[in-house]
C-alpha cells in the first residue's frame, strides 16, 4: 500500500493538503477509469494513511459505501453500505477480530432507519451462524435462528412470541433434515418451558 493508502500505481487520483501542514488530508480517486471520482479517502489522524473512505460502488454519483479504520491500525473495522440505493445507510458490518472479514452486521431490511436484523459469525469461520430479527418493528429482537453445528443450515430458533422481552419458545431440528421436530414453549410466561412438542414436521427450517 502506498502512503496515500491506495495500492494501484496507475490510479488516477488527486491528493490534497487542505490544512497546509505538509501532509495530505484527502485523496480523490477514479478507481474504475471512467473519468469520474468514485472514491474519496480521508486521513483523519495525519499519519499519511487513509482511514476513512467514501465510495460510489455503482457509479451513479452517490456514495453508497463508507469504510472506516476506527483504530488506525491499517485494517478496516467498519463497512457501512446503502444496499438499496435510496441514499440511506441500511447495513453496517463490523470486523471485530480484525482479520479483514465482517463477522457482525446490523441491517435495516425495511428502510425505516431502525436496525431490525443482526447477523453474527461468532466463531469467525466466515459463515453467519446466528440471525436475530425484530419481526414486528418495535425495536426489540423477537426471533433468533442459530446454526449450532456450523453446517450452513439453521437448526435452532428462539422466539419471544408475546413480546414481553423473554424467550418463550425454542424450536429445534435435532436430526438436521431441515424440519423442526422439537419445540418447547413457556405458555404461562413464568420463564420456564412447560409444554414440549415432538415431531412437528413444519417450521422455519422446512425446505431449507
Amino acid at each position: 500500500m502506498s502512503e496515500s493508502g491506495f495500492d494501484d500505481a496507475n490510479l488516477d487520483a488527486t491528493v490534497t493538503d487542505t490544512d497546509g501542514d505538509g501532509f495530505f488530508d484527502t485523496v480523490e480517486a477514479d478507481t474504475d477509469g471512467d473519468g469520474y471520482i468514485d472514491t474519496v479517502g480521508y486521513d483523519t489522524d495525519a499519519d499519511g494513511v487513509v482511514d476513512i473512505a467514501e465510495v460510489d460502488t455503482d457509479g451513479d454519483g452517490f456514495v453508497d459505501t463508507i469504510v472506516d479504520d476506527a483504530d488506525y491500525d491499517g485494517i478496516v473495522d467498519t463497512v457501512s453500505s446503502d444496499t438499496d440505493g435510496d441514499g440511506f445507510i441500511d447495513t453496517v458490518g463490523y470486523d471485530t477480530d480484525l482479520d479483514g472479514v465482517v463477522d457482525i452486521a446490523d441491517v435495516d431490511t425495511d428502510g425505516d432507519g431502525v436496525v431490525d436484523t443482526v447477523v453474527d459469525d461468532a466463531d469467525y469461520d466466515g459463515v453467519f451462524e446466528t440471525v436475530s430479527t425484530d419481526t414486528d418493528g418495535d425495536g426489540y429482537i423477537e426471533t433468533t435462528v442459530v446454526d449450532t453445528d456450523a453446517d450452513g443450515v439453521f437448526d435452532t430458533a428462539e422466539a419471544d412470541l408475546d413480546a414481553d422481552g423473554y424467550i418463550d419458545t425454542v424450536a429445534t431440528d435435532t436430526d438436521g433434515d431441515g424440519v423442526i421436530d422439537t419445540a418447547v414453549v413457556d405458555t404461562d410466561g413464568e420463564g420456564v418451558e412447560d409444554v414440549a412438542v415432538v415431531d412437528l414436521g413444519t417450521g422455519p427450517f422446512q425446505g431449507s
